[in-house]
């Protein structure tokens, strides 16, 4: 097993992991552990941003937006002299 030190924690954050070790009823140690297991357990995203927006908002439903005809051709615009 490694042994891994953190240097320069805040005390407010070293307070927060604390209380949070002592409402699941365990050591600080154990506390870091644990929610270094389970961030480093969820798997990374493999799909695009489109697709994981398109994903997170499937449950709204289906809708078709009116997109105007467009008439003119783009233009670059006039820049100041």
């Amino acid at each position: 097993m490694a042994t891994l030190t953190i240097r320069d924690l805040d005390d407010d954050l070293r307070a927060q992991l604390r209380v949070r070790a002592a409402e699941h009823g365990r050591s600080m140690e154990a506390e870091v552990r644990a929610i270094l297991r389970e961030t480093l357990a969820k798997p990374s995203p493999t799909s695009r941003l489109g697709s994981r927006i398109h994903h997170r908002f499937a449950s709204l439903g289906e809708f078709e937006l009116d997109i105007p005809v467009r008439a003119d051709l783009p233009r670059a615009p006039a820049l100041p002299e």
